[in-house]
């Protein structure tokens, strides 16, 4: 029986039947049947179904099978009619050798319901085999003064076959000095003995030939011959004599070879030649021969190979011990083989169920049986698994196990499992064996697919191309097969307002993210929406995510200008006094960048100067100084652009254009805007009128000086009781802050005081100064002191 059978498609069945094995606890004894060797293959044995008192169809419907131990298929079993029959022809000898009587054991199996009966199967000889003699011609040196009724053995002849066809009687050509005696051994075997009648005379007949016959007890007797020579020898009458006439011997089975067995001793009254004695196996059998020697001279037997108490369990030969004048005596050695646990046990596994589905409880994975040919506590085991497992070991009929499920398994948390199956028997020392089975798990769709994040945030820059891979979702699945495999899909938007559709898809095999058009930085600069995985089991199983789509701003707005405008119809005048120290605050240049990050990070530079080095831009708040002190030689007019740009990659960038006008006092007029520069070209006649405005100027510098002085001391006398800042008495120059606060990158805000004569047209005056927020209450000292300072430098001496 193959072990494999239950990959047929019966496995279903099978199944049945051995979940139900573990449920029976007994069986029923079948036969014995009997059956002569040799019959040809199909003959009939017996008919089991009526035996066991089934119908026909009943061996089938039962699924009715042999099953035998080593997996030797002898016999079959016709399930139709219920017949055994004889699978292959039988051969006693092969199948039990000597061993009387020969019996086979099988086991009837049905699966339907599980039963079991254990039957026999006895094989009987018939006489096929011959009686042959291992030496065709045996020589015997007899002495002529030998005793009448001396017996002298000779070599037994081998009979394969056993009982009454094997050897029973021995025969000898008719002659006046000799007649043969057959004898049994210990174990039932016969062997001639030539008995002397008469005495033998050398000189008369120095020697003689008979025939001797081995006869068996078949019908009719088979038979074999071999030639006995015997030579009469003169003068030497006595024959070598062993110390026992029976040496009994154990030895266990596990001893070595060239191990002593037993020595041997016969002595010889006879001197010289005839007292020398040699040993010898008296026609031993093969067997013998190839598992004991004696040495000729010391009489030691020892062991040429190693014996095997589960084969062979005594050996039983004959020992001749022959002198100088070739007479001879003889003793039996019996040896008995001493049984060890030198055999480990062996698993015969019967049937095998592997995948096995998760969440089922109570499956059979596997039938096997056990058996151990040493004896006594040398062939009794134990069997037993690994305790960390979910399975257990029932034992069922006669050295059966069945291996179950102790609960239901989960796939997800071990696919596999490697089942150790140890059988150790109870010699000494003990002996296991170790057998593995592998079980796998099949799948169960009893898992959601799960996200490797329970929300992804993704960027994406915008001006992108439609279509673009702005980032992937994925989620794994602890299932198999078409349990795990995920699909994705977009959910309903979070917010209606959203177009979800028109803005993103979704690839569903891999969960590839795509953005379906351009997106714009200063429209949308995030939104969200779930994506949903689920998978192909039966029913589907699901799980969602969240995704976060954020929008890098990329740079695509150049700056903006605020201050100075440029599309005004006039263009700002900024006015610096001469008398300036570097480092004059002249104006600044305010922008903004609609940009996000380092694309609205501005820097600003002096492009264009109608005298380089005369003014300078702080590159990162646009304020525009003068980098020396002015003189009398640099030019009235100055015209500069400024270049504003931001951070981008690349950047982008804007230009603005500044007049400065370069003042000698607050009296000095208005002159008219840098467009006018065809105005230098008038004839030297107008010098006299601006000498005229110049002498104007400085007059109303002068009376702009007596009325500050009085407006100081006035300020001085009540200072305790003024309350914030000091300010200038309302006169022809009525003060104007301009706050520009701060925007783009400006780092804080500035207040501008911007100064303007009563009057307008031709003769009007403005500047700037910067006014310092928070300032302590000294801050009207101060700032009389500040402007002191800065009338003095235009020439007033005021204290």
């Amino acid at each position: 029986m193959e072990i494999g059978w239950m990959h047929n498609p019966r496995q279903r069945q099978v199944l049945v039947f051995f979940v139900l094995l573990s449920m029976y606890g007994a069986s029923a004894e079948l036969g014995p049947y009997s059956v002569v060797e040799e019959t040809e293959r199909g003959s009939f044995v017996a008919n089991v179904g009526k035996d066991l008192g089934l119908g026909l169809t009943e061996m089938s419907t039962r699924g009715a099978r042999i099953i035998s131990q080593w997996n030797k298929e002898h016999l079959q079993l016709k399930v139709q009619t219920g017949d055994l029959l004889i699978n292959d022809k039988l051969d006693r000898e092969k199948l039990c050798g000597p061993s009387e009587p020969c019996i086979l054991h099988f086991q009837v199996l049905m699966e339907k319901p599980l039963e079991i009966f254990q039957a026999e199967l006895r094989v009987k000889d018939i006489n096929d085999h011959s009686p042959v003699f291992t030496e065709r011609e045996m020589i015997l040196k007899i002495p002529e003064n030998s005793p009448i009724g001396i017996a002298f053995p000779l070599s037994n002849a081998l009979d394969l076959d056993v009982g009454s066809n094997n050897v029973q009687n021995y025969k000898i050509s008719p002659n006046s000095h000799f007649r043969v005696l057959t004898r049994n051994r210990s174990d039932g075997r016969k062997y001639p003995e030539l008995v002397l009648d008469k005495e033998l005379d050398w000189e008369e007949e120095p020697e003689i030939s008979l025939t001797l016959t081995a006869l068996d007890g078949g019908s009719p007797p088979r038979y074999g011959t071999a030639q006995v020579r015997i030579e009469v020898v003169d003068s030497n009458d006595n024959a070598p004599e062993f110390e026992q006439s029976l040496y009994k011997v154990h030895i266990p089975e596990d001893s070595p070879v060239g191990s002593l067995v037993v020595t041997v001793s016969a002595s010889d009254v006879d001197s010289g030649v005839y007292g020398k004695i040699s040993y010898t196996f008296f026609q031993p059998s093969e067997d013998i021969s190839k598992t004991l020697e004696v040495n000729p001279m010391t009489g030691e037997i020892r062991l040429r190979k190693k014996v095997d108490f589960e084969t062979v369990l005594s050996y039983e030969v004959d020992i001749k011990a022959t002198d100088g004048g070739g007479l001879s005596g003889k003793c039996t050695l019996l040896l008995q083989v001493v049984d060890v646990n030198d055999n480990p046990p062996e698993v015969t596994v019967s049937a095998f169920t592997t995948p096995i589905p998760e969440n089922s409880p109570d499956i059979v994975v596997a039938v096997f049986s056990v058996s151990d040919p040493d004896s006594g506590d040398n062939g009794k085991t134990i069997s037993s698994i690994q305790d960390d497992l979910p399975f257990l070991l029932k034992p069922s009929v006669k050295n059966f196990y069945t291996l179950v499920t102790q609960k239901t398994l989960d796939r997800e948390e071990r696919a596999e499992y490697n089942i150790t199956i140890t059988v150790t028997d109870m010699g000494t020392p003990r002996l296991k064996t170790e057998h593995n089975i592998t079980v796998l798990v099949s799948d169960v769709n009893d898992n959601a697919p799960a996200f490797t994040q329970t929300s992804y945030t993704l960027s994406v820059r915008e001006n992108n191309s439609p279509a673009l891979h702005i980032g992937s979702v994925r989620a794994t699945d602890r299932d198999a097969g078409a349990n795990a495999q995920v699909t994705y899909s977009l959910l309903p938007p979070l917010d209606p307002h959203v177009p979800l559709a028109s803005l993103v898809s979704i690839n569903p095999d891999n969960g590839h993210l795509f953005a379906l058009r351009s997106l714009d930085y200063e429209a949308l600069r995030a939104f969200e929406f779930r994506v949903g995985a689920a998978d192909r089991g039966s029913p589907a199983l699901s799980s969602q995510a969240l995704v976060r789509v954020l929008v890098a701003d990329d740079n695509d707005n150049a700056p903006f200008v605020l201050y100075p405008l440029q599309n005004a119809s006039a263009p700002c005048t900024e006015l610096v006094p001469r008398a300036a120290e570097a480092g004059y605050l002249v104006t600044k240049v305010v922008a903004v960048d609609g940009d996000s990050g380092q694309n609205a990070w501005l820097s600003y530079q002096l492009l264009k100067a109608t005298e380089p080095g005369l003014f300078g831009v702080w590159a990162h708040n646009g304020e525009v100084r003068t980098a020396r002190l002015l003189s009398e030689r640099d030019a009235a007019k100055h015209r500069l652009v400024v270049l504003v740009k931001d951070n981008g990659e690349p950047p982008l960038s804007a230009s603005v254009t500044l007049h400065v006008l370069l003042v000698d006092g607050f009296s000095q007029p208005y002159l008219p805007a840098p467009e006018a520069e065809a105005a230098d070209a008038a004839p030297a006649a107008a010098l006299t009128v601006y000498l005229v405005v110049a002498l104007a100027s400085v007059s109303s510098l002068f009376l702009f000086s007596v009325l500050v002085f009085v407006a100081v001391r006035l300020c001085r006398r009540g200072g305790a009781a003024s309350v914030g800042r000091c300010s200038v008495p309302e006169g022809p120059f009525p003060g104007h802050l301009l706050d520009v606060s701060g925007t783009g990158t400006l780092s804080q805000s500035y207040q501008y005081e911007v100064c303007l004569t009563g009057g307008s047209g031709s003769n009007e005056f403005k500047f700037l100064k910067p006014i310092l927020p928070n300032l302590p209450p000294q801050c009207p000292g101060k700032e009389i002191e500040e402007n002191r300072t800065f009338y003095n430098s235009f020439g007033f001496n005021i204290q």
